[in-house]
């Protein structure tokens, strides 16, 4: 009967230690808001602290304005050819800090017993040969039900190939415009 009182108590008493120990200061200075803003350790506007993170107002650490993306987690040419390649493909989710764009299944017209899904990640801030990677599902119709299907690696080779190649045409673009 005690060994079960005892037990019960541990995690009372393990909560209750770590919150005494994220309370106490042990032994450091705290400091006001002033002092950290002195410090330059709060950097007013940042949202994910003070070492970086999503910039509220328009500038990042260093005073400079963010990328002309408007502040997106991965290379602008990359994200825009990617959406400009899968275009023809329902959108299901696209997450531009992540750099993910799910499509719904798409099923083309000439062939209505196939249907096509692509998950496109967008791996780095360069324009890079190996900054995208796609994936590409299958399903065909047997009756009333949908089964999957091996797609071969030259499909997703394929829809890398072309938004690289539509990434290049558009920093080219952008390239002669400010010229």
């Amino acid at each position: 009967m005690r060994r079960s009182t005892a037990l019960r108590l541990v995690p009372v008493l393990l909560a209750a230690s770590v919150s005494i120990a994220g309370c106490a200061s042990w032994g450091g200075k705290t400091e006001t808001v002033e002092e950290q803003m002195k410090n330059k350790d709060y950097k007013f506007g940042s949202l994910l602290g003070t070492d970086g993170g999503l910039n509220l107002f328009g500038k990042n650490k260093r005073g400079g304005d963010q990328d002309a993306a408007g502040g997106i987690g991965v290379n602008s040419f990359l994200w825009r050819a990617s959406l400009d390649t899968l275009s023809f493909m329902p959108i299901a989710s696209a997450d531009p800090f992540g750099g993910v764009i799910l499509t719904d299944w798409y099923t083309p017209p000439d062939s209505p017993s196939e249907r096509f899904k692509v998950n496109l990640y967008i791996m780095d801030r360069q324009l890079r040969a190996d900054g995208v990677r796609v994936s590409v599902f299958k399903q065909q119709r047997t009756g009333n039900d949908w089964r999957d299907v091996s797609v071969g690696p030259e499909t997703a080779g394929t829809l890398e190939d072309a938004v690289l190649t539509r990434a290049r045409q558009l920093r080219v673009a952008q390239n002669a415009a400010a010229r």
